[in-house]
């Protein structure tokens, strides 16, 4: 390995909270810079940053304008499991070898979504925001315990989903997913819970809360739009912790300011950071693409992707490679 070799960190935060992945990068003396900015970068940016880089450490930042331009680009160790920020095709094209961390961030996720299970159909958002104007209302709302819940999408974070609700005893719990998940279904009916694989329609129509829980693909873009929305109940929540651009954001505002349904807690956006009309509704909670910022998977997340990375330039095998139906379901 050459001390000349350029690293770029392009995701923020990096070692920030634990300095292992850092030290990680000092250790395996490769050259590397850190993004300055301290903040999620643009496609231009990370383009001018990682110009002189064979290798880069990235978020969920666009490298659509780095990879195009990039002549010696080798390598992406990708913070994350999310890849539509990373046009795969192209890669492929070039012979840019793409890892990334998708064990790390599951258990996080599913954290953040069963609170947002809670907090939202239990208007606690509300009660606070109340609260601050000196109102006192006391909102009554649907518990875990009396709610159908719909996943769609029945991956690493919706699997893991279920497992926790088991000790929720919800009333039933649908599943959708493109694959049969029988064998997944079946080990958790083995703990008493009410579960159950249906179409997407069926899913809608029939859940209290609904988690989305797919990844970025051509099929499943705007894979939540008027029609589907229409079939939800007026009384239902809808929750995306995916990725934006799966539930169309103008119409699903329509629909949640109209109160076709209930309300929304969602955590990712077509474009970050999210400066759009969701802001202006009572009855969503918005947070901030942190979906995984605990402090042990964020150092899990910056941990696995530099010691990939440093797998790659020490030519060692790789443990994350992205595997081949990544590929197929990729836009680029």
């Amino acid at each position: 390995m050459k001390a000349k070799e350029n690293i770029f960190v392009s995701t923020y935060p990096f070692g920030k909270f634990d300095s292992l992945p850092i030290d990680l990068l000092k250790q395996s003396g490769l050259n590397f810079s850190i993004n300055p900015l301290n903040r999620k970068l643009t496609a231009e940016e990370v383009a001018e940053f990682a110009k002189d880089a064979i290798g880069i450490i990235a978020g969920t930042e666009n490298l659509d304008i780095l990879i195009n331009q990039s002549s010696q680009l080798k390598f992406i160790s990708r913070v994350g499991i999310g890849l539509d920020s990373v046009p795969l095709l192209l890669c492929r094209r070039k012979g840019i070898k793409v890892s990334y961390t998708p064990d790390a961030v599951t258990l996080a996720v599913a954290e953040l979504v069963i609170g947002m299970m809670i907090t939202l159909p239990r208007h606690v958002v509300l009660a606070d925001r109340q609260m601050r104007k000196a109102e006192w209302t006391r909102p009554v709302g649907i518990s875990i315990k009396s709610a159908n819940i719909g996943i769609v999408g029945f991956g690493r974070v919706g699997f893991k989903i279920a497992q926790i609700l088991v000790g929720f005893t919800p009333a039933k719990i649908l599943v959708c997913d493109i694959i049969d998940k029988s064998e997944e279904i079946e080990s958790l009916r083995a703990f008493g819970l009410n579960i159950e694989q249906v179409p997407l329609d069926s899913l809608l129509e029939s859940s209290d809360i609904v988690s989305i829980h797919v990844p970025l693909t051509v099929s499943t873009r705007n894979l939540i739009r008027d029609r589907e929305l229409k079939l939800m109940k007026k009384s239902a929540y809808l929750i995306n912790y995916s990725r934006g651009g799966i539930i169309n954001e103008e119409m699903v505002y329509n629909s949640l300011k109209n109160l076709e349904i209930a309300g929304m807690a969602v955590d990712v956006y077509e474009k970050e950071p999210y400066k759009g009309k969701l802001i202006e509704l009572e009855n969503v909670v918005l947070t901030q693409h942190m979906g995984s910022c605990s402090f042990d998977c964020r150092l899990a997340m910056e941990s696995q992707a530099t010691e990939e990375l440093v797998r790659f330039f020490q030519a060692e095998p790789l443990l994350n490679e992205v595997p081949e139906f990544e590929f197929e379901n990729s836009e680029f």
